[in-house]
């Protein structure tokens, strides 16, 4: 196993997934890139996590608990990325909390994309249009023959499907009146026995039956006709594909300038779109490609990490939070503190990524989260990357002390800037003590210091 497959390897880990540990890189890395693609891909060859355990443990109707128990399935599933997948699609199809107000539709919402979430974008959008917090979200619910509401006929096409400039106003309308009796049951009052989910239903008697011209295309057109057609569109293969590349790939400008910006990789762009309109819009096999691709290989560093993923991939570097405990609000806290709520995007546009995750209060919040993580000697992942490092440290040189912290914390790479940062401490690591016991522990504090200052560096902020 060369140095450069298990650095390919933690790159691919934290974009598919929320990163690796090095004892969890160094088996991934043995079984070879490609295999390990192929089980990413296939998330139910893998057990999901014990639902048992956190429904014991963390049974409760808050949008807290329920964001915290979602933090404890990114940081603990053996199935990165279906966590992944349903992350990526709750900021495509941004529904917020904030106006649902009803805990249990939010979590069967993450629920369906986990569920279908890697399957066709026809069945994804299917799902998305019967979704009870969805429908309530942007008023589908209100969306009556002869009354048509069309919100989610329009945010359906400029957000969640084609972008702005593939569709005109008469095909909003038209949208609209194919959604018409897309509704949900009105669950039972939440007092005196708590919530109960919402289900789709579908009121033929309220639906608009009339001939509506969409796209071209002429019919007397329901919710699955519009999908239909949405998905043969070029534009929704350019934009889905864009999406992609945006959350897997590298920060692209923010979703409202698509329309007059192009792709920073419009070639990347159109091997993407290829591979969604040969499959019919599979997005298990987009991803194939693009995970396998060379612009995707080498993409390392080139996205800045989101709250969730900056904040999950620090605990699964310390190793901690293999239990659903209480703390795990203090996580959801940490990520709302970073700009990024879960079950709460700001707008239906969903969070503003990339460079626009950091300014001086959330760049403040996400250093000392990672370094008050580090500081802590005794947490699991800091013991095991200290032991690995173990005696050998006292023969290393400063250069080979920081290149294997620089190697355990998951091949990062550092600027000449950070390196020379690094080395300062690196060679104050002064041997000379005659108590062996307190050389090991003067050894053991410096080399946390080393840790800390490489998740406080710049460079610890992308993916």
């Amino acid at each position: 196993m060369s140095e450069h497959d298990l650095a390919l390897v933690a790159h691919l880990m934290r974009r598919a997934g929320f990163g690796a540990s090095r004892a969890e890189l160094d088996l991934l890395a043995a079984k070879g890139y490609e295999a390990v693609v192929d089980d990413l891909l296939h998330p139910e060859r893998f057990p999901p996590v014990d639902e048992d355990i956190l429904l014991r443990y963390w049974d409760g109707e808050s949008i807290n608990i329920a964001a915290g128990s979602w933090i404890y399935r990114m940081i603990n599933t053996k199935r990165p990325l279906e966590e992944k997948i349903a992350l990526f699609w709750h900021h495509v199809f941004a529904t917020a909390n904030s106006k649902c107000e009803h805990v249990p539709a939010m979590v069967q919402q993450i629920d369906t994309f986990r569920r279908v979430g890697l399957s066709d974008m026809r069945t994804i959008l299917l799902e998305l249009s019967k979704d009870p917090a969805m429908i309530f979200w942007l008023d589908n619910n209100e969306n009556r023959k002869g009354e048509p509401n069309e919100n989610y006929g329009r945010e359906l096409m400029e957000l969640f499907s084609m972008g702005i400039g593939n569709y005109t106003e008469e095909d909003i309308k038209m949208a609209a009146r194919a959604f018409t009796g897309w509704t949900f049951t009105q669950p039972i009052p939440l007092y005196p026995h708590g919530h109960y989910p919402a289900q789709f239903v579908y009121r033929a008697d309220d639906h608009d039956d009339s001939v509506k011209t969409f796209l071209g295309h002429t019919g007397r057109f329901n919710g699955e006709d519009i999908i239909d057609i949405i998905v043969q569109q070029p534009a929704c293969a350019r934009f889905i594909s864009r999406h992609l590349y945006n959350f897997f790939v590298a920060d692209e400008p923010q979703v409202p300038s698509w329309s007059i910006v192009p792709p920073q990789d419009p070639q990347a762009i159109e091997t993407l779109m290829n591979a969604f309109i040969e499959s019919d819009g599979d997005i298990r096999t987009v991803l194939g490609v693009l995970f396998n691709s060379d612009f995707f290989k080498a993409a390392r560093f080139k996205k800045v990490k989101s709250p969730v993923e900056l904040v999950v991939g620090t605990i699964k570097l310390v190793g901690t939070n293999d239990f659903p405990d209480r703390d795990l609000l203090d996580l959801e806290n940490a990520t709302t503190l970073m700009g990024q709520t879960l079950f709460n995007p700001p707008t239906v546009e969903g969070w503003h990524t990339g460079k626009e995750w950091i300014d001086g209060g959330t760049l403040t919040e996400r250093i000392n989260f990672a370094v008050n993580q580090l500081s802590d000697l005794s947490k699991p992942g800091v013991r095991q990357i200290l032991d690995r490092i173990g005696s050998n440290g006292v023969s290393m040189s400063p250069e080979e002390l920081v290149d294997q912290a620089l190697d355990l914390v998951g091949a990062l790479d550092v600027t000449d800037e950070t390196r020379a940062a690094l080395l300062d401490v690196a060679a104050s690591d002064g041997a000379g003590s005659s108590d062996a016991e307190a050389e090991r522990e003067s050894r053991a504090t410096r080399l946390g210091q080393i840790l800390q200052l490489i998740v406080a560096s710049r460079e610890f902020q992308f993916a």
